[in-house]
């Protein structure tokens, strides 16, 4: 890829708000010169913001209006950000050389929890950053090598134009999940996706308990449903052990009631739990460097499995279709 590639950045909103009016002067100074911005949002804009494309596209969902952004967009690489995100300064420049390589399609880098984030959204945001919470920690954290992948969030995604239409687009309605039925889309259509470490972008967290579950019983949901509708990607072991604890919680309540022999046994269980959160804490503080942040976190994680499950279980099971009221 060259190094003056024109590319176009894509960010669908609901309307301007505190985080994109943090995140335009650094969409504005990247170590990069040849690249627009494009911002989507439901209604036309009154205030002027000079160096950004605004379309107005109507009350839809986040891939609709990255469809249409990517309709506009000159560049020959689609970079994707979520309008709570915002990029590093040579986010740009490390993602071109990954392109060097014609039959890579799209790269993936992680979204870092910013260090201005409140105190309860550093905590949502460390329950990501070890397996034992989110399951995918490179994700949210830059950690070893690039590396091939199946799925990956659109708040850091970048995809090749070409692609991009040969594909159709996201064409989904389905929100969150339709970056996941994308990366399909592009595997199949014999393309490669890379995970790129230092590739990487601020994302603020949900702020609350209540906010945070909110998300992930999202992602349950539509992860349980894509995995029977599209297993090839979301039909993994790693989506269904939230349900699979979930279950194992409910056959140790009834044990304790109507078979206090099988309890017994059955407790064996708390104690690889409590071993897998003893490593979780450690795990985080290596990173967040705060104890406090990495002890509520397990509070989360806890909670963050028991919904989790719940709601991949019941999109699994009993959900026929799942598409966003925003079309």
């Amino acid at each position: 890829m060259k190094e003056n590639t024109f590319v176009s950045i894509i960010i669908p909103l609901v309307g301007i708000n505190d985080y994109f009016l943090e995140s335009y002067p650094h969409l504005l100074t990247l170590d990069y010169e040849n690249y627009e911005v494009i911002v989507l949002p439901d209604k036309p804009v009154s205030e002027d913001f000079p160096g950004i494309k605004i379309i107005p596209t109507g009350r839809v969902s986040p891939a609709i209006k990255r469809d249409i952004g990517a309709e506009n967009a000159n560049g020959g690489l689609l970079f994707f950000l979520d309008d709570d995100s915002y990029p590093e300064k040579d986010w740009i420049k490390k993602a071109l050389p990954y392109f060097n390589d014609p039959s890579v399609a799209a790269i993936g880098g992680p979204a870092i929890t910013p260090l201005g984030d409140s105190f309860f959204q550093k905590v949502s945001g460390a329950v990501f950053l070890t397996k034992v919470g989110g399951g995918i920690p490179e994700r949210y954290y830059p950690k070893g090598k690039a590396k091939e992948i199946d799925d990956w969030p659109s708040v850091n995604l970048i995809v090749r134009k070409e692609m991009f239409i040969k594909i159709g687009g996201f064409k989904s309605e389905y929100w969150p999940g339709e970056d996941t039925k994308l990366c399909l889309e592009i595997i199949k259509e014999g393309g490669k996706i890379l995970y790129a470490p230092d590739v990487a972008v601020w994302h603020h967290r949900r702020p609350g308990l209540l906010r945070h579950l909110k998300q992930i019983g999202n992602y349950g949901i539509h992860r349980g449903f894509f995995a029977k509708r599209y297993p090839e990607t979301s039909f993994k072991l790693l989506y269904f052990i939230p349900s699979f604890f979930v279950l194992y919680l409910c056959l140790f309540i009834v044990s304790l009631f109507f078979f206090s022999g099988s309890a017994y046994y059955l407790a064996f269980g708390f104690v690889l739990y409590a071993g897998a959160l003893i490593y979780a804490f450690f795990d985080i503080n290596g990173k967040v460097k705060d104890f406090r942040i990495s002890l509520v976190s397990l509070y989360y994680i806890v909670l963050t499995h028991i919904w989790y499950g719940i709601r991949f279980f019941y999109g699994f099971v009993f959900v026929k279709e799942l598409k966003s009221k925003l079309r």
